[in-house]
């Protein structure tokens, strides 16, 4: 990784020294010409020849003799099975259909593999194919017709945006293939080379590429969609059809990335009557949906609950917390490598003595799982994190989860209508008030709080005393 990353040109520009451009195939070629006419009849790459296309699109360049050699982008786009096999032959996609919920080790218990390997545009439809045709399928019957319609679990648009993803973004320097595992519950995706992007800010707009000749091509042909966007339009979709949101997992110690999709809707009945086992703990919508993905996944971490919940790492913390301290989940690893898995309480919902219809113990005001958030503050600033937190997990979820990603570079008008929220849930003072949006006090009182009461968007709690230090801010009453 140190290595490639002093390199002036990414491994995908490379040449491939041995190669002819026979391995490239025209038909691959036309593939493309073909795409792009869909995408941009107007394209002036179009009126090239296939020399002059190839060297613009960096498939091809001149060796240190002057003679025209693939490069690998061109052997991966282009290339004729027989030659990707030659020069790359673990660059391939595995299609594995596994019995039940779990990976099998045991040789004895058979499951079935179908090995894909083709020039990319061939690869991508293929791969999407197989996946589809395998997948259960759902049925429904518009009102007015009389054919009922069979529609794949996961929405088309998701396995074509996780199977572009995968072979767009992995590492063609690493000797392994893309492995998509079909288990009973779930399809999992996963690809050498861990994510460039940091996941916490995957969906968010703008790319990291690991492969920019690549990326180019699939963008330019519409197969990827706008950069940084391919993550979030899965989210959306899985969400759009009720589907559990798909979880996205970065390892750099194993150079691995994986994309889990659930074949269940989330929180559907059966989720619902599973749930009901806990009703005696009084479980927030945002711990019901961590223990319903650690269920369904046999662990969970912070960053997963994040994803989920669309909370920050604070918030997430003190759900896991709360769920550990209930004993649902049990804690494995430490610092940022802690995750938890599901406890047999957890999975087989019988009534156990001493605990799992017993009331959870309370959290104690800076719960464990948020002290490593506080190591290193002076003695104020932790005390005003404290307080932020305990705050946070006061409030609605959707509203701490507002707060939460406030951020400091917003419009006036958004921190306005929080400030709003925030007073319409109870008075706070300006102090307050800035600790929770990360605002200083002077700014927030003369920017927002004073504009805001002459617009009667606020009042006061003592008005008789406009300077009591214990002066706070609330909704008018006509507005609560």
């Amino acid at each position: 990784m140190l290595f490639e990353g002093r390199q002036q040109e990414t491994f995908d520009a490379g040449v491939v020294a041995s190669a002819e451009l026979e391995d490239l195939l025209p038909e691959a070629v036309g593939d493309y010409r073909r795409a792009r006419a869909e995408a941009n009849p107007d394209a002036e790459e179009l009126r090239w020849n296939d020399e002059e296309l190839l060297t613009a699109l960096g498939c091809i360049r001149r060796d240190v003799a002057n003679l025209l050699r693939p490069t690998v982008a061109g052997l991966v786009l282009f290339g004729s099975p027989k030659a990707l096999r030659r020069f790359f032959p673990m660059t391939r996609v595995d299609y594995i259909r596994v019995p039940g919920r779990e990976w099998v080790p045991d040789p004895e218990r058979r499951f079935d593999t179908v090995e894909l390997r083709d020039p990319l545009f061939r690869l991508i439809r293929r791969t999407q194919a197989a996946i589809l045709d395998d997948l259960p399928k759902a049925f429904g019957l518009p009102e007015g017709e009389l054919q009922r319609t069979d529609s794949p679990v996961i929405p088309q648009r998701v396995i074509r945006e996780a199977v572009v993803n995968a072979l767009m973004h992995r590492s063609y320097r690493s000797a392994s293939p893309v492995q998509i595992i079909r288990y009973a519950n779930r399809l999992e995706v996963r690809n050498p080379g861990f994510s460039l992007k940091s996941p916490e800010h995957l969906g968010e707009p703008g790319s990291s590429p690991r492969n920019p000749k690549i990326a180019a091509v699939l963008h330019e042909t519409r197969f990827a969609e706008t950069k940084g966007s391919g993550v979030r339009v899965m989210r959306e979709m899985a969400a759009q059809a009720g589907l559990a949101p798909p979880l996205f997992e970065s390892d750099r110690g194993q150079d691995l990335f994986v994309a889990r999709f659930s074949f269940h809707h989330f929180l559907g009945e059966d989720d619902l009557r599973w749930l009901a086992r806990f009703k005696e703990l009084n479980l927030s919508d945002a711990d019901a949906r961590a223990i319903v993905v650690a269920r369904e996944n046999g662990a969970i971490d912070n960053a997963t609950c994040r994803e989920v919940n669309r909370v920050d790492t604070l918030l997430a913390s003190q759900a896991l917390g709360r769920l550990r301290g209930a004993g649902l989940l049990e804690q494995k690893g430490r610092g940022s490598a802690t995750w938890y898995r599901p406890t047999p309480r957890l999975l087989d919902g019988s009534p156990q003595a001493g605990g799992l219809f017993a009331k959870p113990e309370p959290l104690p005001p800076n719960p464990p799982a948020l002290s490593p958030n506080l190591a290193g503050l002076s003695p104020e600033l932790a005390q005003e994190q404290a307080s932020r937190e305990r705050w946070l997990a006061e409030l609605p979820p959707d509203l701490a989860a507002r707060v939460a990603g406030i951020g400091q570079r917003r419009p006036p008008e958004v921190l306005r209508s929080l400030i709003q929220a925030l007073c319409a849930v109870r008075a706070w003072q300006a102090d307050e008030l800035a600790t929770l949006l990360g605002r200083r006090a002077d700014t927030l009182r003369s920017g927002y709080l004073r504009p805001m009461l002459k617009e009667e968007l606020l009042e006061l709690t003592r008005p008789e005393k406009p300077n009591d230090p214990k002066q706070a801010y609330a909704a008018p009453r006509k507005l609560e």
